[in-house]
């Protein structure tokens, strides 16, 4: 279990000025310690304290694969062996076109797929290469497999938090 990283006011403050995203400068760190009124190191460190702690689990880009070209977005979901899926979700997580990799619950009856892995191709074909690529990987742990192709976009943000309570009114 993990320890609970306990927050001030600036903490939560930086993490309500970053949340959207950093800010498309030469000196993102240097402008929102400005906004914050902290020292570029002190967001630098608090940042990464929070992501040590694991409250924040990465600062990176997160590119519009539409923007991209990429069209043909599908979530493969493969029916793997319980005893092998851990190793073999490791393994699929690690392949560079894999952008999402997560292990599920079953639901007898109804969706026996436990692994599911999202995969981006320029076209329906490229995508299909993946899964196969894929399909191959998994190998006999693997029992059925299928890709659900994206239509929409309906978020692509992570948690959002709102304004703390000012002092002595709740939340």
């Amino acid at each position: 279990m993990t320890t609970p990283c306990l927050l001030d006011a600036t903490d939560r403050a930086l993490i309500e000025a970053t949340q959207s995203g950093l800010p498309l400068v030469p000196d993102p760190y240097g402008a929102i310690a400005e906004d914050l009124d902290l020292s570029a190191e002190d967001v630098r460190a608090r940042l990464a304290r929070m992501q040590a702690a694991g409250v924040i689990r990465r600062i990176g880009v997160v590119p519009n694969h539409y923007r991209l070209g990429y069209r043909a977005n599908g979530m493969t979901v493969w029916d793997v062996d319980d005893a092998r899926v851990m190793a073999l979700g490791e393994a699929v997580g690690a392949l560079p076109f894999v952008s999402h990799c997560y292990l599920r619950p079953r639901f007898p009856e109804v969706w026996p797929y436990n692994l599911f892995a999202m995969v981006h191709g320029h076209h329906r074909a490229e995508a299909e290469e993946q899964a196969a690529e894929i399909r191959a990987l998994l190998g006999d742990a693997c029992r059925a497999g299928e890709i659900l192709y994206s239509t929409k976009i309906l978020k692509k943000t992570g948690l959002r938090l709102g304004r703390a309570p000012a002092a002595g009114q709740g939340g």
